[in-house]
């Protein structure tokens, strides 16, 4: 019997790991998770997780095959294989993982970070099909955005082109703390931890009631208040337009940069849909040079938000096979 190939999509997190087997047609036929955080020494961490796979692999059809690992982490670095100074992990330096998963394995290993794993899951899987020129932005935690540009994605001189979640969209000393050792990064407005600094800032200054008065910053987080905006809160309504008004801005930015024919939009702060597509496709055409009006589509990622990050990761193996 032939075997059938899969990929290992692995995505890491800084409290899990997620991985899966991934056929060629993005059917995911298996999953797992490891603790990220339970490993002080990443040389361990990368023995148990592979160990794990394996065990896991073995639980497949008897037909499925690994054909290689696609990675996804905070900065990934495809050239090198590296994990380099990631804040959310709790290896410091640069981590050669490529390099230790290698130890166990002769089979492709391919790291880059997890935007840049999701725009090629969306070019591959999802609704970027057929398109040479788009953007994808990751909507979580933080904000992170992948380039592709004549159907190649864009990875810069050492690995790291497109990190616009750290650029600056309201500079200056007394701007928001950004966990890159700056002030006034995008990510500190556009993301669920935005969306929260946003919201208090917005319930500090006005007197209107909000049933999210009651909660402190720690307790708050997306899904309280999408809920909020979604039953007619009005600070929480405020809080969303708020944040797609700052994305437009920087998206109008984006379109002058990489003329894409798409931008689409993925993760969990995605899934809150007009809220903030809505403003931010007002603010964006609101901003474009008019050469670049109506142009360019605001699109939802077509990756189930679930699975995502695995079919993102396991997708630089099917393009680094076809390349």
């Amino acid at each position: 019997m032939t075997k059938d190939s899969v990929a290992v999509g692995i995505d890491i997190g800084g409290t899990n790991t997620v991985f899966g087997f991934v056929d060629r047609r993005g059917k995911i036929l298996g999953e797992d998770t490891i603790k990220t955080c339970d490993y002080d020494e990443v040389e361990v961490y990368v023995a148990a997780l592979y160990e794990k796979i394996m065990v896991a692999g073995r639980k497949l059809d008897n037909s499925a095959e690994i054909v290689g690992f696609g990675i996804g982490a905070p900065m990934g670095n495809i050239n090198k294989g590296t994990i380099e100074h990631a804040a959310d992990l709790k290896w410091n330096g640069i981590v050669p993982l490529a390099g230790l998963f290698k130890k166990h394995t002769e089979l492709p290993v391919i790291v880059t970070n997890d935007a840049n794993a999701a725009a090629v899951g969306e070019m591959i899987y999802g609704g970027a099909r057929g398109m040479k020129n788009f953007v994808v932005i990751t909507l979580g935690t933080g904000l992170g955005s992948g380039f592709v540009i004549n159907g190649k994605l864009v990875y810069g001189h050492d690995g790291f082109a497109g990190e616009i979640g750290h650029t600056a969209i309201r500079p200056g000393p007394s701007n928001r703390d950004c966990g890159c050792g700056r002030k006034g990064c995008l990510e500190t407005y556009v993301s669920a931890t935005g969306l929260k600094r946003s919201l208090l800032k917005i319930m500090a200054d006005s007197n209107v009631p909000s049933e999210l008065r009651t909660y402190s910053f720690d307790d708050l987080d997306a899904k309280l208040i999408h809920d909020a905006a979604v039953r007619g809160d009005y600070i929480a309504r405020r809080a969303f337009t708020h944040t797609g008004m700052m994305l437009g801005f920087k998206l109008a930015d984006v379109v002058a940069h990489t003329n894409p024919e798409a931008i689409f939009l993925f993760g969990g702060l995605a899934l809150a849909k007009d809220l903030i597509f809505e403003p931010a496709k007002e603010f964006m055409e609101e901003n474009l040079l008019s050469i670049y009006k109506d142009k360019v589509k605001l699109l939802a990622s077509e990756l189930s938000t679930q699975n995502a990050a695995v079919l993102g990761a396991s997708s630089l193996i099917w393009s680094h096979m076809e390349s």
